[in-house]
């Protein structure tokens, strides 16, 4: 016969997940962020564990790093005035593509 004991691991989470309001973790993170900070030791005063705060730090990064490249994609935009319409391609659009959408509003 086998015998299976189910026990908590020492080091567990007891009770229910601690949930963390979107300020605090804007305050950890900022205090995360500052130079030579030893993000471990800041975790620990914090009463989190480290990997908590590294996960917030690089989610924090992720959305810098989407709403900069979304900028720049906007900033990106070259503009061509036809009339009353305005056009606004990429610079990566193709010569044939542009020379289409060129005549289709100049017709229109």
């Amino acid at each position: 016969m086998i015998e299976a004991v189910v026990e908590r691991l020492d080091g567990g989470p007891v009770g229910e997940r601690r949930r963390w309001s979107d300020e605090y973790k804007a305050q950890a993170v900022a205090a995360a962020m500052a130079p030579e900070v030893n993000i471990s030791a800041l975790a620990r005063r914090l009463g989190i564990s480290p990997a908590q705060l590294f996960g917030w730090r690089r989610a924090y990064l992720r959305t810098q790093d989407e709403a900069a490249s979304a900028h720049r994609s906007l900033q990106a935009l070259t503009e061509i005035v036809i009339g009353d319409a305005v056009i606004r391609v990429n610079p990566d659009i193709g010569e044939a593509d542009l020379c289409r959408i060129i005549r289709a509003v100049r017709t229109a």
